[in-house]
């Protein structure tokens, strides 16, 4: 259970956090594709997929507080 909440709460954060990481891109005058594909490294959905991951880390860690009521 705690790990789908931990899923939900990352895919949840994704869509608001690229856009704050894509307005930020814009302002800076650096490539959201960059950002996103880690420099070109992976391709798009191989990036989004990482980024999902790297959400997921503390979604899981706030899933484990929440459910020991801490």
């Amino acid at each position: 259970m705690k790990l789908v909440m931990a899923a939900i709460v990352a895919t949840l954060l994704l869509p608001p956090l690229a856009g704050v990481a894509w307005l930020a891109c814009r302002l800076l005058g650096a490539s959201f594709e960059s950002l996103v594909t880690f420099g070109g490294a992976l391709g798009a959905p191989s990036g989004i997929t990482l980024w999902w991951g790297l959400l997921f880390v503390p979604a899981l860690v706030y899933a484990l507080v929440i459910r020991q009521g801490l």
